[in-house]
Formats: structure tokens, sequence, C-alpha cells
């Protein structure tokens, strides 16, 4: 890797400051939720996904898989903090609303195969990858 395409944490640190929640955050109080936390791992034949989607139910969450795109959505919907209870809320950081997350991975995936599984706020996928069969090619010299 040359030094043109390696970048350091020094500078992602720098534009994580200037993400979207920087800017909402201090003039409106209401901040956006970070973004879907992923780790993927590779292995020759599929690849394991876990998702953090704390407090969302799964009937919330829809994954979808096309070609070697993963996409995930997931509805948040929490408590109202203004409904009930006495006094005024001083803070609400807690989100409403949808996350998503869009992950394009290095080789196609085999729809039919995937398989996810949802427990304590973490969603594991598994994404058997398509079979490519080369196909020689016989070329006829006429």
């Amino acid at each position: 890797m040359n030094a043109l395409t390696r970048r350091g944490g020094l500078f992602d640190e720098f534009f994580r400051d200037f993400s979207p929640g920087y800017f909402v955050q201090p003039l409106h109080g209401d901040p956006l939720p970070g973004q879907v936390k992923l780790d993927v791992r590779e292995s020759e034949g599929a690849f394991e996904v876990q998702a953090e989607v704390p407090g969302v139910k799964k009937e919330d969450i829809q994954v979808e898989v096309d070609g070697n795109v993963l996409s995930l959505r997931a509805e948040v919907r929490q408590e109202d903090a203004t409904e009930g209870g006495e006094g005024r809320p001083l803070r609400r950081e807690r989100y409403y609303g949808s996350v998503a997350r869009t992950l394009q991975l290095p080789a196609e995936v085999d729809e039919s195969q995937c398989k996810a599984h949802y427990e304590n706020g973490v969603l594991r996928l598994t994404l058997p990858k398509k079979v490519q069969t080369k196909a020689q090619r016989r070329v006829a010299i006429e």
C-alpha cells in the first residue's frame, strides 16, 4: 500500500467530527444515531457479518442481498420521553426512526443460502459465496 492510498487514524478522527451528527447535536439537541456498526469476516466459502442493532425487534429489521451488495435497515422504536411522567425532559438522546447500512462485499453471495440470527441486539449473518464456475471456451480455428 503506498502513501497515497493509506490514511492514518488521525484523519479518520478529524473527518468523523464533521459528520452530519456533529452539526445537528449542538444546534438542535437532537443527535443523529450512529451508523450501524459491522464486523465482517471472510472465509473460503462465506462471509460472516455481525451487526449491532440494539433495542430493535427482529420484526423491524430488513436484510437484502443483491449480488455482492448487502443492505441492512432497521426501525428503532423508543417510547417518547415526553409522554407520561412529571416534569420536563432536560436531555433526549434516544433515537426514534430508521437506520440503514449498505456494504459492498468482495464477491457475489448465494442469496438462496443466506442465514440470519438475531439475539441480544446483535444480528449475525452467514452469507455463502456464490460458486463461480470458470467455463473454458474452446475457440474453433477455421
